[in-house]
């Protein structure tokens, strides 16, 4: 089990020392090769226990809709897409534990030239794009999973639904609700409903959310789930970085009357012009190529500044509405220190996820990288 435990950290530390020069070859290469070693490696990690546990610090401990977080940083839905995982980042010492985006039919995700899930990590820029196409078990799978879980303390269980794709409005309703139901049941803690997704075709970003469909399909989730809930089961709805600013008092003003509970902003990004600036000259080959090939998502630090920007806007906006229920934003892209946390709660934002900075953090310290995080909180 020792063996197995150093194998698991010597991997992603060895990959930090060897990336740049992987990343040196023909794009091709590199994409590959990540996008094949990624999956064995979340699979060894996600049941590895064998490491000292983390006890985050009291201070951080808060209480959001009547629940326990111990504290205000845990994984983006992108991470375990299967929903196991809850012990490993449990003893690393998590705030929460979210599932993998599910959608009510089982999904294969995306396949081109020949490579399934086409990821690229970016060594210099400290962020990555991914073309994945939400891969999922589908609902009931999953949902069984995480009934079996034995919760602990102060690290609730978070699950995240999505829109099948290729099928009729009516259908779509009817796989959510599903889906909604299916978590209910099997007890987690809060759901998100994932309106964010930008590699499958359903979910492509949309800067005026608010004329789009999505607007009816939330009040119908309100009419037929949100107000007939007989337990304490929060639904933040999520959505992507590229909504406009403008939108988002809006926004939030419907989620709101429709008795949503809070807001992820957000995704990952598809707007590669405006990023393609602030790549690395090390990183741009292979960005250049993967966002005119696969197109997918943006995610890492090119997404910090951007996401900051609109969470603190929104927090801003909801500290004025003086609520009389709880309704909370999340911040999702970007995220990768302990500053962003201080930053983020300052602002007013309560809850904040990470994905491809968890993973650059893993490679430096391992197991002990929410340890080194809280050290500085």
């Amino acid at each position: 089990m020792e063996l197995k435990l150093n194998f698991i950290e010597f991997a992603a530390r060895f990959d930090k020392i060897i990336r740049k020069q992987i990343l040196k070859l023909h794009p091709t290469v590199p994409i590959f090769l990540y996008s094949y070693s990624r999956k064995l490696f979340l699979k060894a990690f996600e049941t590895n226990l064998n490491f000292e546990q983390t006890t985050p610090p009291e201070h951080l401990r808060q209480t959001l809709w009547d629940i326990e977080f111990r504290s205000p940083i845990f994984n983006a839905a992108g991470m375990f897409k299967k929903g196991a995982g809850y012990e490993t980042v449990y003893k690393q010492g998590a705030g929460a534990f979210l599932a993998g985006t599910t959608t009510s039919k089982p999904r294969s995700g995306n396949i081109k030239k020949g490579i399934l899930h086409p990821f690229i990590p970016y060594a210099e820029t400290e962020s990555a794009s991914n073309w994945m196409g939400l891969p999922n078990e589908g609902h009931s799978t999953v949902a069984k999973r995480l009934s079996r879980i034995e919760k602990q303390k102060g690290c609730p269980i978070g699950a995240s639904i999505a829109a099948d794709v290729g099928v009729n409005e009516t259908e779509i309703i009817a796989g959510i609700l599903e889906g909604f139901e299916l978590y209910d049941r099997a007890g987690v803690d809060f759901i998100e409903l994932n309106e964010s997704c930008p590699n499958v075709a359903h979910h492509s970003t949309t800067q005026n959310i608010i004329d789009s469909d999505i607007s009816s399909r939330l009040a119908i989730i309100s009419e037929k789930f949100l107000k007939k809930r007989k337990r304490n089961l929060p639904v933040i709805v999520k959505f992507s970085n590229d909504i406009e600013i403008e939108t988002i008092p809006s926004l939030i003003d419907l989620l709101i009357e429709l008795g949503y509970d809070g807001i992820n902003i957000g995704n990952t990004s598809t707007k590669y012009d405006y990023y393609r600036q602030f790549v690395s000259s090390d990183d741009i080959k292979n960005y250049d190529y993967f966002t005119a090939t696969f197109d997918g998502g943006l995610s890492g630090k090119l997404l910090r500044a951007n996401s900051f920007e609109k969470s603190k806007y929104a927090a801003e906006y909801i500290s004025r509405k003086n609520l009389s229920k709880e309704f909370y934003v999340v911040r999702t892209g970007g995220v990768s220190s302990a500053i962003d946390i201080i930053q983020s709660q300052q602002s007013g934002v309560n809850l904040l996820q990470w994905f491809s900075a968890y993973f650059e953090n893993f490679s430096k310290y391992g197991y002990s990288l929410y340890a080194e995080l809280y050290r500085w909180l």
